[in-house]
């Protein structure tokens, strides 16, 4: 059976569901600006709605309200940012959960326990402190190179280990853990042989997650990296619904088995790698997010890949929101925030997947 049998077995979407897939979109597209504008007026210093959409008005539609340079500033120049980044951040590193989750089958791949993030992180370490490629390697290209790296090992060694590499699940999670705490540690000898104290500070401090520096240049790139890893993700949507049986079955189906493993991956790891370069490597976003949006809109990656971005994305505002409001005077690693949930989630879908075993 080729792909465009395959296509047509897909049926058309009725008129009723088209309306419903449209006033859920509206309804995700609110609940997402609502998340933004709350990450703009929560803070150390409260700012209300009428002020940010008051400064939003002047900067997009040439409005003259009278607004406190100070407020302009902190509306414009630090919280949108960081909310759009985050934003982008979290959309990104769910879709990548989901699809490292459906090409794997396996319910706890994301890219943080496959070694992607920590790969990524020392990508970037290497281009930052070590001075890798002599200034015309950028810290995102870096950090690609590193992912790249990191998940080619890991599979490597995944596949060394038997029972056919990407096709198992479960080697490929073990090998993961051990690619992670082998890049996490040329990491971290890396930053202690190379950088000052007060660099090896900063440093540690955004590998744990760290929204505080981003500007507009990362808000363009992240955002521009998620809508298109998005995109590309949401096209393979019935490739991926097809892995759900396997890739033999995927491949009796008419996907071209190994071509979109590696658009995916490869998207994954994109993602993955240009938000590890600009915030650090943020943990449990990718397991989470994933299995929330299974629970609401089910498996069916039509509906999934897009339900996972919007919810990712608002659970990394609320994140960096409490990150700057949980203690006062002080901004926790974002990292921090997102373990903290993720953990215990983690916990329950081992619990869970041990009690499925016969």
């Amino acid at each position: 059976m080729n792909t465009s049998t395959l296509t047509s077995a897909w049926p058309a979407i009725p008129a009723s569901q088209f309306l419903r897939a449209v006033l859920l979109t509206i309804a995700a597209a609110a609940m997402l600006l609502l998340a933004i504008v709350l990450g703009i007026a929560i803070g150390e210093t409260d700012i209300s709605a009428r002020i940010v959409y008051e400064v939003l008005a002047n900067r997009l539609l040439g409005t003259s309200y009278p607004i406190d340079p100070i407020n302009a500033g902190i509306v414009w120049n630090y919280r949108l940012t960081r909310a759009l980044v985050a934003a982008s951040c979290g959309a990104g590193l769910a879709v990548s959960g989901v699809i490292l989750q459906s090409l794997l089958r396996n319910a706890l791949a994301e890219p943080y326990l496959l070694g992607i993030s920590a790969g990524a992180s020392t990508g970037a370490v290497l281009v930052s402190v070590v001075g890798l490629g002599a200034g015309f390697i950028s810290m995102s290209a870096g950090a690609f190179f590193g992912a790249v790296c990191a998940f080619a090992l890991v599979a490597l060694l995944a596949h060394a280990a038997g029972n056919g590499g990407l096709r198992n699940g479960g080697q490929i999670v073990l090998a993961g853990i051990a690619g992670s705490q082998l890049f996490n540690a040329l990491t971290s000898l890396i930053i202690t042989k190379s950088g000052s104290a007060e660099q090896a500070r900063g440093i540690m401090f955004w590998l744990l997650g760290n929204l505080s520096g981003v500007r507009w240049p990362d808000t363009a790139l992240t955002a521009s990296v998620a809508v298109a890893g998005v995109l590309v993700c949401l096209l393979h949507a019935r490739s991926l619904d097809a892995f759900a049986f396997g890739s033999e079955s995927a491949a009796a189906l008419g996907v071209p088995v190994r071509r979109v493993q590696l658009t995916l991956l490869l998207a994954a790891a994109l993602m993955t790698a240009v938000m590890v370069s600009i915030v650090g490597a943020i943990g449990f976003v990718g397991l989470v997010i994933p299995h929330s949006a299974r629970l609401l809109v089910g498996v069916r990656h039509r509906r999934l890949i897009p339900a996972s971005a919007v919810i990712g994305a608002i659970f990394l505002i609320a994140a960096d929101v409490v990150s700057r409001t949980l203690i006062a005077g002080q901004v926790l690693p974002i990292g921090v925030i997102t373990a903290l949930v993720g953990a215990p989630v983690f916990a329950c879908i081992l619990l869970k997947s041990q009690r499925g075993r016969p």
